[in-house]
């Protein structure tokens, strides 16, 4: 069989079908990512491969580093084609890794180019994509995203941004794909992380007073949230290394607070006290205004921290945790429910054990205000491969409903990786056609071809409320 034809991971009929006819065409709601507005308002053009492929993307950090790749090569001052052949000799080693077929997808969708990329075929690629990175309109920024059939991008900002190039973007009638703010709150609930203390006195700029008790700090995110809806703003995201509960009185809170502020030390109890009541005014706060709750968690960050001295976050050193979050997560959603402030959330757990106890959980918590309120997000980081996502689809769809599933996601900081929904998409369309084969759904094309495009796009522009 070729390798990646138009047919790719689509082996039987009704896979094709669906694909073909209904999953290839729908629009792109790709609602959690880490695109920089930026490069979107200023049409960033780019000057070959390197700079679209390797700038920031840790997954192929990862797989130099694996391959014995030096970090001069990586992350380092090395010239960009030389950076790029080192990345071409590493990926003919990753059989089996999906970075191999996205890395395809894309040579093959943008750039036309239906080869194998070695260090043999380096130069030739090179050459290739420089061109027409350098020539093409549809390959900057802008292009690559209306090429891509994108509907709607869901960046990541922090409180205290302005959101300047949102509001550009907001005003350009020339783009039509809608780029909405995400309130990421994270440093100001991290009490317990290094940065804390100067970014509360940010924070307290930005809002224009000092926060000097946990009350200033809710007034304090309340305010920038009404900001960041007045800007388009339909989600939230918490990114945490657990999901904490431990309730506290605010006389309590305050007194960790000042401590806090003040550089002493905190314990973990007393962190996850803050980071609970932080957490719980927050997601009243998107309930109040509509707003999607998103919490990602069980990601153990920088574990390698001679690397992470020398290199920072983000690097392409975290890992899959294995927490105790799943009392906390079942304590989270009973708190809110009891006050009847609990906002439309996806769940993530990096860690793929947690698969059943998601499925399981959310079906606890359903209502009628919108089929599947609560949702088990997308197989993501680890694990957005091929038996990844077979597996998240397979559990979800055995303890819940498939078809009110949102789908697939980048959450990454490429403008290529749009071809990660195409992945998604394929294997969707591969597990319902082999379930449709075997006998176990009947084959009905319209029931069918409704289900992958409601799951693809029409589920997410709902629930979004696109």
């Amino acid at each position: 069989m070729r390798f990646m034809s138009d047919d790719f991971l689509l082996n039987n009929p009704t896979a094709r079908m669906l694909y073909h006819e209904h999953a290839a065409k729908m629009p792109i709601i790709d609602y959690h990512c880490h695109i920089d507005p930026k490069q979107i308002w200023e049409n960033r053009q780019f000057e070959n491969i390197t700079q679209i492929w390797l700038s920031g993307d840790h997954y192929k950090w990862r797989l130099m580093r694996a391959n014995g790749v030096e970090e001069l090569y990586i992350t380092g001052d090395a010239p960009d084609r030389v950076k790029f052949q080192k990345f071409a000799e590493t990926l003919p080693r990753a059989i089996g890794n999906p970075m191999v077929h996205w890395c395809h997808l894309e040579l093959k969708n943008y750039f036309g180019w239906d080869g194998f990329l070695t260090g043999d075929t380096a130069q030739q690629v090179w050459d290739l994509c420089a061109k027409q990175l350098q020539t093409d309109p549809s390959l900057c920024a802008r292009g690559i995203i209306d090429r891509s059939n994108v509907a709607m991008i869901g960046t990541t900002d922090d409180p205290c941004d302005d959101l300047r190039w949102h509001t550009k973007l907001m005003g350009d009638d020339s783009f039509s794909p809608k780029v909405c703010p995400t309130f990421r709150p994270d440093r100001a609930l991290d009490i317990h992380k290094p940065g804390f203390i100067p970014y509360i006195h940010a924070l307290g700029r930005i809002v224009g007073y000092e926060l000097h008790t946990v009350a200033d700090v809710r007034r304090a995110l309340t305010q920038r949230l009404t900001y960041f809806a007045e800007h388009g703003c339909r989600a939230a995201d918490h990114g945490m290394d657990y999901v904490p509960y431990r309730r506290a009185a605010d006389a309590e809170l305050d007194k960790l607070f000042a401590r806090a502020m003040a550089g002493e030390a905190i314990t973990a109890e007393e962190s996850e006290a803050y980071r609970t009541e932080l957490l719980l005014h927050c997601a009243r706060e998107y309930a109040r205004r509509g707003m999607v709750m998103q919490l990602h968690y069980s990601c153990l960050r920088n574990p390698n921290t001679r690397m992470f001295s020398v290199h920072g976050a983000d690097r392409g050193y975290d890992s899959i945790a294995v927490t105790a979050s799943a009392g906390p997560v079942a304590q989270i959603l009973d708190a809110l429910e009891q006050e009847c402030a609990l906002p439309r959330t996806i769940l993530y757990s990096l860690n793929p054990v947690d698969n059943a106890f998601l499925d399981c959980i959310i079906g606890a918590f359903q209502n009628s205000e919108i089929p599947g309120k609560l949702q088990h997000g997308s197989a993501w980081w680890f694990n957005d491969t091929n038996s990844g996502m077979t597996e998240h689809l397979t559990s979800l769809a055995n303890l819940g409903i498939l078809g009110n599933f949102i789908g697939m996601l980048t959450d990454s900081r490429s403008l290529l990786s749009y071809t990660r929904h195409e992945y998604f998409r394929r294997i969707l369309c591969h597990l319902l056609g082999t379930w449709v084969e075997n006998g176990e759904y009947p084959s009905d094309r319209k029931l069918l071809g409704g289900l992958v495009e409601d799951i693809c796009c029409n589920n997410a522009r709902r629930y979004f409320s696109l």
